[in-house]
């Protein structure tokens, strides 16, 4: 890949050699074209990113570390004769200017400098699924009279537009004599769907069918108490009865008084909600559903209304966005036997896409019963339920772990090859965050008491910030990361917010136990330009302990392997190393089982419910094992226990080098109950003596019957056959089941 640097018109250090020096040394890194730093790229200089377009063949990327001109040097490819084209041949961009380039220690910045050009330069990941949208233009307003009429004025050329007058609305001005569009009344009783597909439904309770109403104006003229006016529809509060307007109104038959309410049901691609109150709770409303409310003056704000209306034009036609989550059953710990357990990815999700499947009612004995349900189309691709899943069910694909996780090692490994020290990465969106990012280092640049990006803070843009989790944050401390900063903006839902700091009390709870000193991850919050002072603070935060030998080892496509692994190296390499690290209950992935015996009767339905295999029996005797590298703390065994003798307890065993929680050990043991008749072992004392205990007062259970409890199975059948005589079917209640 070729590279062209530009020091924009000289206004910060770039040393080109010793970045090319680093890249040489970097593998799967290119130092083409960093002989030469340019002053004036994207003005005098021009031709050189020309020459330089037309020299890489297809297939061999371009980058350019400038984002402040990326428009004008692809058109500049585009008008440039022999350049291949993007789709032959993309162009990259780097940004190196305002994360670095213009800081008070700009000079310093080199080896920050060389890991974005090395993280830059790393080939595109592979495609994932795609998700589409059909669109045919369908909107539906609903609002007011008179806000619903004037949004629809802006939207009928371009769509096929429905109004419905909110009844709850009251006097809001009049309805349009000349009907152009479909113009209905009442109130939105379900309201559920996504962009091509929403589904409405409204109930209308007014006397008068806005339908079938053909504005004569000859029931206002009827009217003698003034009750309709025109919006027609008639005030119930002020109507005397007269009926007059039913009789004016004869031939149409738009108004009946004693006509059940309408219930009207629709399906819709778009929506445009002018009501005060939105019909999606949720963060993050579906795509296509539009809510900019009327206000206190009943008219919905200028500027929101405009944005809405640009926006909803433009969605006719198919569109296609990536499907963002890989999601495997088999290791989902939400729920087993229809009993629940880990509800963390519902419990986050902004966009109320993922939903409970744990009932088995309905479903064939084939399927997998139990689990989740995401839908993929009200999905916005923020990642919260990849990062506080347990298990590692939720997968985040956008790009997935694997991708992310080199991503992370190149910045990484290539800032400490250049001679970079305590780095830390600064996950930032690639909207709101980055855009802040840009803020404070043109801030830097005009203002001598703004710091702007330190030298050693990395930054790094990612679709969505709540997407990476504990498994890559622990694993960049393990390849030497010094800290991980996490940039919330007035993108991230309150529910984001609570989980990440969640996930990072574990983090911390866990290098702190094992010794390593400092504050090793923090959540920056920073809505707009106004908290450039509390951003430019934070970054300049003291650094933390490193690892004392970096890891080379990148994150893995399974999360808990990944987990394993960065722990057993910053376990092995601790400054104080402990047995036990105890965590955070909130959200931590790690933890024991301890097992009341006084009260377990080994029944085992908590090895059944354990969806992890952490929990285990022993086929050649009466026991209940556990595995702890297994237990992801989901709770189905404590909720499954009849005898309620299972607590969690959250917390990491480091124990013989890691060696303690991969062995599976003993949490409960019996001697088991043998049969009275043969001695052969079967069940424990507890549950036969629980069994009787419960079946004492039930009179098919008495005598000998009772005796053949005691029994295992094969003997029960031979007793009872042999004492067939004793056993008359009169002797056995009406209702008893015959064994």
């Amino acid at each position: 890949m070729k590279t062209l640097l530009c020091d924009c018109n000289r206004t910060m250090p770039l040393d080109s050699g010793a970045i090319a020096r680093t890249l040489m040394r970097t593998p799967g890194a290119s130092a083409d074209g960093l002989e030469t730093t340019h002053t004036l790229l994207c003005r005098r200089e021009a031709g050189a990113f020309q020459r330089a377009a037309k020299s890489t063949g297809p297939g061999e990327a371009l980058l350019v570390a400038c984002t402040q001109e990326s428009q004008l040097f692809l058109d500049l490819n585009a008008e440039t004769a022999g350049a291949p084209s993007t789709d032959e041949r993309p162009i990259h961009f780097v940004n190196l200017r305002e994360t670095g380039g213009w800081s008070r220690d700009a000079k310093a910045a080199t080896p920050k400098l060389a890991a974005l050009i090395a993280a830059a330069q790393m080939p595109d990941v592979q495609p994932v699924t795609t998700v589409p949208f059909h669109s045919a233009g369908r909107c539906l307003v609903i609002g007011g009279a008179d806000a619903a009429q004037s949004a629809a004025a802006m939207l009928r050329d371009r769509l096929a537009v429905t109004l419905l007058v909110d009844e709850a609305a009251g006097v809001d001005g009049a309805l349009a004599q000349r009907r152009d569009l479909p113009v209905f009344a009442g109130r939105v009783t379900r309201l559920r769907g996504w962009l091509g597909a929403f589904e409405v439904q409204w109930s209308s309770s007014n006397p008068i069918d806005l339908d079938l109403c053909t504005r004569c104006n000859a029931c206002l003229d009827a009217c003698p108490e003034g009750a309709i006016d025109f919006r027609y529809q008639i005030d119930l509060s002020r109507c005397k009865s007269h009926r007059d307007c039913v009789q004016v109104c004869d031939a149409a038959g738009a108004i009946d008084f004693n006509r059940a309410p309408l219930v009207t049901d629709e399906r819709f691609d778009l929506v445009l909600d002018l009501r005060d109150t939105p019909a999606f709770s949720q963060h993050q409303p579906p795509q296509g559903y539009f809510h900019v409310p009327q206000g206190v003056r009943g008219a919905a704000e200028p500027k929101r209304l405009f944005d809405a209306v640009l926006q909803l034009r433009e969605l006719v036609g198919t569109f296609d966005k990536p499907k963002f989550f890989h999601y495997q059953h088999r290791l989902c710990a939400h729920s087993r036997n229809e009993q629940i357990g880990c509800t963390a990815c519902i419990d986050v999700c902004s966009t109320s896409a993922i939903s409970s499947d744990a009932s088995r009612k309905g479903k064939a004995k084939t399927e997998l019963a139990g689990g989740i349900v995401v839908e993929p189309h009200l999905c916005a691709g923020c990642g919260a339920c990849t990062t506080v899943c347990p298990s590692g069910a939720l997968t985040f694909a956008y790009p997935g772990p694997v991708d992310q996780g080199k991503r992370l090692h190149r910045l990484i490994t290539t800032y400490a090859r250049a001679g970079g020290q305590n780095a830390a990465l600064l996950l930032h969106s690639e909207q709101a965050g980055a855009k802040l990012i840009d803020d404070l280092g043109r801030a830097a640049r005009v203002d001598r008491s703004v710091h702007g990006v330190p030298a050693r803070v990395l930054p790094v843009a990612v679709w969505h910030t709540a997407s990476v989790g504990i498994d890559l944050w622990l694993s960049a401390i393990a390849q030497g990361a010094s800290q991980v900063f996490v940039l919330l903006t007035a993108e991230e839902a309150p529910e984001y917010r609570a989980a990440l700091a969640e996930q990072m009390a574990v983090a911390q709870a866990l290098l702190t136990g094992l010794g390593y000193a400092g504050e090793h991850f923090k959540l920056i919050e920073a809505r707009d330009a106004r908290d450039l002072a509390a951003l430019d603070a934070a970054l300049r935060s003291a650094p933390a302990q490193v690892v004392a030998q970096p890891t080379p080892i990148v994150a893995q496509a399974d999360k808990r392997a990944t987990l394993d692994l960065t722990i057993d190296h910053l376990s092995a390499h601790a400054p104080a190393p402990a047995d036990v690290v105890a965590l955070p209950k909130a959200g931590a992935p790690f933890g024991a089982v301890l097992v009341d015996t006084a009260k377990c009767t080994l029944c085992l339905s908590c090895v059944g419910a354990c969806p992890e295999n952490a929990l285990a029996d022993n086929p050649e005797r009466p026991q209940l094992r556990f595995t702890e590298k297994n237990c992801v703390q989901c709770g189905l065994c404590e909720t499954t226990c009849p005898e309620g003798a299972i607590t969690l307890v959250p917390r990491l065993l480091l124990a013989d080098e890691g060696r303690a929680r991969r062995q599976p050990r003993v949490l409960h043991e019996v001697e088991p109950f043998r049969c009275i008749r043969c001695s052969k072992p079967f069940g424990t004392l507890k549950v036969i003596e629980n069994m009787m205990a419960k079946l004492s007062a039930h009179p098919a259970f008495q005598g000998a019957a009772a005796e053949r409890l005691k029994m295992c199975g094969d003997c029960r059948v031979i007793d009872l056959h042999s004492n067939a005589s004793e056993v008359r079917i009169t002797d056995v209640p009406r209702g008893t089941p015959r064994y």
